[in-house]
């Protein structure tokens, strides 16, 4: 007869704590930016629905400020979640741009080697911090702090000393015809806007050389450039053991070192990806602007660091998402735009920006205290 009876449960492991669905949704680290881009959208169809904002040129426009914000949010999000901070991502872009200009322009090297170039200092100065906040155990923000004023006066120098000028143009010209400048300032599906147009869903230009064509003319290689670095850090943070070790960085490092994790490696690599997407931030914006300024990126490791924080990450490391990251910088576009549609006055849009911020996290805490019972 026993032979007959079906064999016993499992006995279930008291050490582990089971959760429900809604407890681990309710847990995860971009919820706040979630309920956060529901309000944005919900107040600007409100406000601005019937402005052209949310038709297709409309869509190109805040999607491609988004996009820009994406960019690096996703560097600094995942050096966050390690547990570090780079602040010197805005004299990054700025340094990478002018780069490329002098050696393409002012130089003569063609356009694509110019880029590479950049990507390969931008690393190296990224391998650099890291290296620095490893050996001497200052805190990453005073390291790349200095850094900031480092790259902003180097880059104001290199200009000024090479062109008499801050800002350098001509590059439209010198990277026609260039594969890899256009990976970062080409555009795709245009024949799908030409169609669009011919429906009548996308609007003409009415007048001028380009009389007749889509005011849409394809999607930003920068739009294409967000979507696959918010791909690759997703994937790399959830999916992969190098995803793991990053979290334990930044949770305990000293504890995450005991268990075997290459902690200083993985600090050093995050840095190098913080750089990385600086640079190609510098990159997409030197090719569509078509020259570089030494002034460029002012500003932008903070909106990096906002945008994060608006996607749940926490400032001490060791929690956080690569998508709760990208819709804090939707909702940057978002609003920015968005106030432009509305025709209100644009210097509000720090105020809007603001009390998303404190709403976020302070949903995002308040949440995260009440269902695992911290104080």
């Amino acid at each position: 007869m026993a032979e007959t009876q079906t064999a016993a449960a499992p006995q279930k492991d008291e050490r582990i704590r089971e959760m429900s669905p809604l407890r681990k949704a309710l847990i995860r680290p971009e919820l706040g930016a979630i309920c956060g881009t529901i309000l944005v959208f919900v107040f600007f169809i409100g406000i601005a629905g019937d402005s052209g904002m949310f038709a297709p040129e409309g869509i190109i426009n805040w999607g491609t400020v988004s996009a820009q914000f994406a960019i690096i949010a996703v560097g600094a999000c995942l050096l966050m979640i390690a547990g570090e901070f780079d602040l010197s991502v805005g004299s990054m872009i700025g340094f990478s741009g002018i780069i490329i200009a002098l050696m393409s322009v002012q130089w003569g090297f063609p356009v694509w080697v110019a880029i590479l170039a950049a990507f390969a200092m931008a690393l190296a100065i990224g391998a650099l911090n890291g290296y620095l906040v490893i050996k001497t155990g200052l805190p990453s923000f005073i390291v790349t702090l200095a850094f900031l004023y480092i790259l902003r006066g180097m880059t104001i120098f290199i200009s000024i000393a090479t062109t008499r000028k801050t800002i350098i143009g001509g590059l439209r010209d010198v990277s026609e015809g260039d594969p890899i400048a256009w990976l970062f300032g080409g555009k795709v599906f245009s024949g799908l806007f030409v169609w669009l147009a011919d429906l009548g869903v996308v609007g003409t230009f009415v007048a001028g050389p380009k009389a007749g064509q889509p005011v849409v003319e394809g999607i930003p290689m920068l739009m294409i450039w967000a979507l696959a670095l918010i791909l690759f850090g997703h994937i790399l943070l959830t999916r992969t053991r190098f995803g793991n070790w990053i979290f334990a960085s930044g949770g305990d490092a000293q504890a995450a070192r005991y268990v075997g994790v290459p902690v200083n490696r993985v600090k050093i690599s995050m840095f190098m990806l913080s750089a990385f997407c600086a640079t190609v931030f510098a990159t997409c914006q030197v090719m569509e602007f078509g020259s570089a300024a030494a002034d460029r990126g002012l500003l932008k490791e903070f909106e990096a660091i906002i945008s994060v924080v608006i996607g749940g990450a926490l400032l001490t490391g060791g929690y956080g998402s690569v998508v709760g990251a990208a819709l804090g910088a939707l909702i940057f576009g978002v609003v920015q735009q968005g106030l432009f549609f509305a025709g209100v006055e644009s210097s509000l849009f720090r105020v809007f920006l603001g009390v998303i911020l404190l709403l976020a996290v302070i949903l995002n805490t308040y949440i995260r205290r009440m269902i695992t019972g911290e104080r």
